[in-house]
């Protein structure tokens, strides 16, 4: 974009995006004092180059947080520390909604905020704007039949 004359600033996701790497981890050492720390350094040195990109990508994008490895589970991750559950801009409050690709994401319903699951090409669609629809495909009626019901 700067070398075509426009600004690289106006390349952003429309709406907030947290990236945690998680379940990458390999386990190499067990059974030992050390286990987390050993298996951690590992993992960056076989990592280094992945990691050295998503750093990067979260630097230039103002809309993106990329949540390390090692941080935990992104299930986990959410509801402890990204959920936010109501979002105030400039006054106006609206309630937090999360769209991810991990099959855990509803957990987040448990704060009251709406998660929904998805595949990754929607998941990135949602990040450039495109609306989802999250009307039902299909909808449940129970119908119950007493016989000699009296009006009251």
């Amino acid at each position: 974009m700067n070398n075509m004359g426009d600004d690289s600033n106006k390349i952003n996701t429309l709406v907030p995006v947290d990236l945690v790497i998680d379940h990458s981890v390999q386990v190499d050492v067990a059974r030992s004092e050390n286990t987390v720390q050993a298996n951690m350094e590992l993992e960056f040195q076989r990592n280094k180059e992945r990691f050295a990109f998503l750093k990067c990508g979260s630097n230039a994008f103002q809309n993106m947080l990329v949540v390390p490895p090692g941080s935990g589970i992104v299930h986990q991750v959410n509801l402890e520390y990204l959920g936010r559950v109501v979002f105030n801009t400039d006054g106006l409050l609206y309630p937090d909604s999360v769209v991810g690709t991990d099959s855990h994401t509803t957990m987040i319903d448990g704060l009251g905020v709406a998660g929904w699951g998805v595949g990754g090409i929607e998941a990135e669609a949602a990040m450039l704007g495109q609306p989802m629809s999250m009307v039902p495909l299909w909808a449940w009626l129970a119908l119950s039949y007493r016989e000699n019901l009296e009006m009251v």
